[in-house]
């Protein structure tokens, strides 16, 4: 499932281009077209977390599975801008329901397991997105058109994904009552706040690692595009050998190294002489951002006081925010001062992630009061 959702993102990501030139986009347009897939991805989170939790996280996870897939052949079939907004407030809503749920099914199979699995899962998801954008690459080489290459590849994509899917799996189920729109209280907010930063530097990494390399450091415009190929590549690399990391590091001191590792790598790149040094800064950002992440979702989903899909949702919509807020706010920075000042802030997001380190640990028992409230 990781894989999967990690894969139609990919492949659409890949074909933006392609888009632009067939709507004749500008880039004020563009913007706005993937404000609507942010907005639905947002929207969809608190939906998705309720559902896991009164429906189950696994057969929930298949059933958004499927409509992701009709999401993303909605956007190879829109015949004008209209119609791929809604394809694309569609295709948001499908991939973020997605990401609740499966990161909750991911969760009970980690309690299930007993070991901090999570990370491995989320380096499924960066594989799937790698191979999504290169199925992009290599359409546009054969000159194959957009609508066959979402139709086809997302169809076969998707049914092997959910032959894998059809495991015998229990989830847990509530009818708890609870509010929709759920907001992180307490311990649950610093989760939601770590989990920002470093999703607000990986947000930041995306759209503005090859600009930085390209206006500041003076690297050509092929060349530039390295620096996320090895914040991308450190991150794989990182959530890969996860499991081991923490169990060996243990939670705290795994996220306070990891916030280490994106203070260090900030300066490096403001500080590099060359690119090797400059693409080993952008690895260090990437291997601190790595962890966090499935970090904060395995806490919200051992929370003792919210349910796992509600808890999930609500951390979610901090942490994802954070990564839509990381590019224009390093634009606005860039813009009122100038892109190195932007890019020195990141590393004030490493030294938070030191600090809230603790927030990610799992409570036991024995931290709760009698009334259930954490001490």
């Amino acid at each position: 499932m990781f894989i999967l959702n990690g894969a139609l993102f990919g492949i659409w990501a890949s074909r933006i281009p392609a888009f632009v030139d067939h709507f004749a986009l500008t880039s004020d347009q563009l913007g706005l077209l993937l404000l609507c897939l942010g907005g639905g991805a947002i929207v969809s989170f608190p939906l998705a977390g309720r559902a896991s939790d009164r429906r189950g996280a696994a057969g929930v996870t298949r059933v958004i599975a499927l409509a992701y897939a009709v999401s993303l052949a909605a956007l190879a079939l829109s015949p004008n801008l209209p119609v791929l907004a809604l394809a694309l407030l569609a295709f948001g809503a499908a991939h973020g329901a997605m990401d609740v749920t499966m990161n909750a099914w991911g969760a009970e199979v980690e309690r299930r397991m007993a070991r901090p699995i999570l990370p491995v899962f989320h380096a499924m998801w960066s594989l799937g997105a790698g191979l999504g954008a290169a199925s992009g690459f290599a359409a546009v080489r054969l000159g194959v058109p957009v609508g066959p290459h979402f139709l086809v590849l997302g169809a076969l994509v998707t049914a092997v994904a959910l032959w894998f899917a059809r495991i015998d799996w229990k989830s847990d189920r509530s009818d708890a009552p609870g509010s929709v729109f759920a907001i992180p209280k307490g311990r649950l907010a610093l989760v939601g706040l770590i989990a920002m930063s470093a999703a607000l530097c990986e947000g930041a990494m995306a759209d503005w690692s090859a600009v930085f390399l390209d206006s500041v450091k003076g690297i050509d415009e092929a060349r530039a595009a390295l620096g996320y190929v090895a914040f991308s590549a450190a991150m794989v690399g990182v959530r890969l050998s996860g499991a081991a990391t923490v169990a060996w590091l243990g939670t705290t001191l795994s996220a306070r190294l990891s916030g280490v590792c994106v203070f260090l790598g900030v300066v490096t790149v403001l500080l590099a002489p060359a690119l090797a040094i400059a693409l080993a800064g952008f690895a260090l950002i990437g291997a601190g951002a790595a962890l966090i992440m499935p970090l904060a979702f395995s806490r919200a989903a051992a929370d003792p006081l919210i349910r796992p899909g509600r808890a999930i949702a609500s951390v979610a919509t901090l942490g994802y925010g954070g990564m839509l807020m990381g590019p224009p706010l390093i634009g606005f920075l860039a813009d009122a001062t100038t892109l190195s000042f932007a890019f020195a802030v990141l590393a004030v997001f490493g030294v938070a992630i030191v600090a809230l380190a603790p927030c990610l640990v799992i409570p036991a028992k024995g931290d709760l009061d009698p009334d259930g409230a954490l001490r």
